[in-house]
Order: structure tokens, then C-alpha cells, then sequence
């Protein structure tokens, strides 16, 4: 049987229905039973409902090391999808706990428990150092210590250390470093509120870049390396590397909607931060829409190599264009 944390998020979501349709038989960690909700709603709006009835759910977290004991009875497969994603500093512990320490448990439970396969999900964010050849991150970025990172790369870093700890104690792994993940049926968290945001008229964008990706593409290209037994190895899982303005466009084009059009200036935003910061303040409920780190990934101008995982597996991934029709007709 097959472990999933992080079943009720994105990537776990559809990991499940993805190794249900192969008949997998497939064991997912909820924390509680309200979040299990987004992923049925993926399974009968995918026409999948009986598959959804064929999920073994044990309520654990992380964290709770005697629940995760229960969890791992019969496993020999794990996918670590689990994890806290954010901008704000203020949620640096949280992202600590669960993105380290979380993922510490984890590992030290399938050397206990002689886990044969341990897939972690990392992210394109603990990507440190381009090659000088060619100037794109490529698997063999390391990590530079004397850099300025945001505190979400930092913990999934953390966590990237324990999984190659754990490796070294005799656990085979393999990490994916996905970009910036799309998909059906998470319309409001993650790049879903993107869609959701130029879908309500959002008038921005800004003069930066990144890597993107399906979620279809992501937990295809996870069963086969695990299929593969492409231990001790890193692959970044990014389908193309594409300027938010024209990424915007592709969105805003699909929902027949009007494209962002308004360019913001690094400037602009840099002084709006204390202002969000004391909107924040003042309305207890408000989460911050504007942080340093968002600043700064919002101008990147990163460039992933995906040649290793093309070239392994002769891998193709969607383009934007597809998957974006796809998410929105969804």
C-alpha cells in the first residue's frame, strides 16, 4: 500500500486519483474531516467517485509521531506532498514545524518502518546557484548559505537535508523540485487564486518571470521515477519558463477576460508594504497580501533546466496554454 500526505491538498489530491486510476491501492493523512471535502469534490467532478470510496484516510498529523505509526502499518511506498507555503514572515514557525520537523517524522518512520520508496516534494525555491555554463538552475544548484532567502525556501530546504539524511541511513529517495503548480479543483489556494483573481478583473503584472507546471504532469512524472527507482536524485519538474505578463495573458485569454495591463514598478510595491503591513494591523482577520519575499519573486528572473527528466524518462510536459484551458474548462 501506498502512504500520501498532503492528500488534501493540490499535488496530494491528485496523486491519489492518479494512482487509483492505475489501481493502486492508496492509504491518505487528513487532519481533520472538513479538509477531505476539496478532495472528494475533485473525484466527482473528474467522474470518480467510486475510486474516491477506495482511499484508506487516518486522521494524523505530521507532527503527532503515535498517529503517523498508524498510518505507516503496511506501507511500502511513500509520497511526502505535504507542506506549508507562504510569504509572511510571521507564519516562519509554522512553515518550520511542518516543512522540517513534519518531514524529520517522516523519514525517520520509513527507516523504522523499511519504507522500500520515499518521494519528497520539494520546490524550484531551494534551487541556489545557476550553472555558469548555461545559466539556468539546473539539478546540480546548490544551496548558498550566505544568500538572502525567503523563509518558505529556508524550511523547504530543511526538509530537503533531512530526506538526503535519510538516504545516507540506508532510505531510497528521490526529491522533485516543482515550479509553480497549476490544477483543477484548488481554485482558492495557491496559483488557483491566481485564475480567480483575473477571473474578478485583476488589472497587474510585473516585469518578472518564473517556472510553471500541471499538476497532472507533476504526479505522472513522480510514479514513474518511483517506478524507475530513481534513488538519490533530484528533478526539477517545471514545463516552461514564462513572464507573468504573458502567463496573465494566457489566463485572462482562456476565461475570455480582459488581460492585465497595468505594469507595476518594483518601487511601487516596495512602498506599499508598510501600508498592507498596517491594513494587517488594524483588521485582525486580514492576512498580508504583500510581503518582501512575494516582492521578489514577483521580479524574478529565473530560467530551470528540465533536460534530465525530459531525457530519463523522455518526458513531455504540457504547455501553458493547454493546461490553462484545461484548469478553466474544468
Amino acid at each position: 500500500m501506498i502512504l500520501i500526505t498532503g492528500g488534501t491538498g493540490l499535488v496530494g489530491a491528485h496523486l491519489l486519483l492518479h494512482l487509483l486510476m492505475q489501481g493502486r491501492s492508496v492509504r491518505a493523512v487528513f487532519r481533520n474531516e472538513k479538509s477531505i471535502s476539496k478532495t472528494e469534490a475533485l473525484f466527482k467532478k473528474s467522474a470518480q467517485d467510486d475510486l474516491f470510496q477506495k482511499i484508506d484516510w487516518v486522521k494524523a498529523d505530521i507532527n503527532d509521531v503515535p498517529a503517523l505509526e498508524n498510518a505507516f502499518q503496511n506501507i511500502s511506498e511513500v509520497y511526502h506532498c505535504a507542506a506549508f507555503v507562504s510569504f509572511t514572515a510571521s507564519d516562519f514557525e509554522a512553515m518550520e514545524k511542518i516543512n522540517i520537523e513534519g518531514t524529520a517524522n517522516m523519514v525517520n518512520l520509513s527507516l523504522a518502518f523499511n519504507i522500500k520508496k520515499f518521494c519528497y516534494v520539494s520546490s524550484i525555491a531551494t534551487l541556489d546557484e545557476p550553472n555558469k555554463e548555461t545559466g539556468y538552475f539546473d539539478e546540480t544548484s546548490d544551496w548558498n548559505s550566505g544568500k538572502n532567502h525567503s523563509d518558505y525556501a529556508i524550511t523547504k530546504f530543511g526538509g530537503e537535508t533531512e530526506v538526503w539524511r535519510a538516504a545516507q541511513e540506508g532510505l531510497n529517495v528521490l526529491i522533485v523540485n516543482p515550479g509553480v503548480i497549476f490544477g483543477e479543483g484548488f481554485h482558492k489556494q495557491g496559483a488557483g487564486q491566481l485564475i480567480s483573481k483575473i477571473d474578478k478583473g485583476f488589472p497587474f503584472f510585473t516585469d518578472g518571470h518564473t517556472g510553471v507546471v500541471y499538476v497532472k504532469d507533476v504526479v505522472r512524472s513522480m510514479t514513474a521515477l518511483m517506478d524507475k527507482e530513481s534513488f538519490g536524485q533530484r528533478y526539477i519538474l517545471v514545463s516552461e519558463n514564462i513572464p507573468f505578463e504573458r502567463l496573465f495573458k494566457e489566463i485572462a485569454m482562456a476565461l475570455h477576460k480582459k488581460a492585465p495591463y497595468l505594469e507595476v514598478k518594483k518601487w511601487m510595491l516596495n512602498l506599499a508594504v508598510p501600508f498592507d503591513w498596517l491594513m494587517t494591523a488594524l483588521l485582525p482577520n486580514k492576512k498580508r497580501s504583500l510581503t518582501r519575499d512575494l516582492i521578489k519573486a514577483s521580479f524574478s528572473k529565473d530560467f530551470y533546466d528540465t533536460s534530465k527528466i525530459r531525457r530519463e524518462l523522455d518526458f513531455e510536459f504540457q504547455t501553458t496554454r493547454n493546461f490553462i484551458s484545461k484548469i478553466v474548462s474544468f
